[in-house]
């Protein structure tokens, strides 16, 4: 049409700017839109101290609760750390008390009779199972004495009668059974299931009478070395 501008050239519909032209031209892509310029490389992480690595597990460990050096050395085992470093982070660990095998020990003792009614036999298994040196063991399973451990058979007997079903003879066996699971001796378990009884009912106390500890707790001794003999 005459006398109307041509929209063309650099007007509003001028097509984009070519190289050559003064502008500085986009660089390519590739396919998915990435640029075909290279990309740098990234900056290798070097490797972490071993030691440090060592003490960042004992402490993750450490922080769920209290172990024994033996627990600790499996730990860095498993994770490959050396017998070397493992030996170097934990004897700093035992001088700064971190690790303290007695106090674990002592610990583990009271908390496992008191909670869980455990006697000295099922204790020393499981100081035994945790690496504790067996002189350590002793000597905290020496704080635990015979009269202890006999009032909490005692006790763990009296709660279990409150809801226990049956003829005394069944309960009888169930009882001293359940105290030689927890590691009381067959004279201490029997002695006493048969006072518990004694005191519970005339039928129970009628039967109860009839058992003779002694004799019982000889014949199931035997049977339990026989037993551990066989193992």
């Amino acid at each position: 049409m005459a006398g109307r501008r041509a929209r063309t050239g650099r007007g509003w519909d001028a097509s984009p700017s070519r190289a050559g032209d003064g502008t500085t031209p986009r660089p390519r892509r590739g396919r998915r839109g990435r640029s075909d310029e290279t990309e740098p490389e990234a900056t290798p992480t070097p490797p972490r101290d071993e030691a440090e690595v060592a003490r960042e597990i004992c402490l993750r460990q450490l922080a769920v609760r209290p172990r024994t050096r033996a627990e600790l050395a499996g730990a860095l085992a498993k994770r490959g750390i050396s017998d070397e470093v493992s030996a170097d982070v934990l004897d700093r660990y035992d001088e700064v008390g971190i690790i303290d095998d007695a106090a674990f020990a002592r610990a583990w003792v009271s908390s496992r009779h008191t909670g869980r009614g455990l006697a000295r036999r099922a204790l020393a298994n499981e100081l035994r199972q945790r690496g504790v040196d067996g002189d350590v063991a002793s000597e905290a399973l020496g704080e635990l004495d015979e009269e202890t451990e006999a009032e909490t058979a005692r006790a763990l007997v009296e709660r279990k009668l409150r809801t226990a079903r049956g003829e005394p003879d069944a309960v009888f066996r169930r009882l001293v059974g359940m105290l030689a699971r927890k590691g009381y001796p067959p004279g201490v378990a029997i002695r006493a299931v048969k006072d518990a009884l004694a005191a519970q009912s005339a039928e129970a106390a009628e039967f109860a009478e009839q058992i003779d500890a002694d004799a019982l707790a000889e014949a199931e001794g035997e049977l339990d070395r026989d037993t551990r003999a066989t193992d």
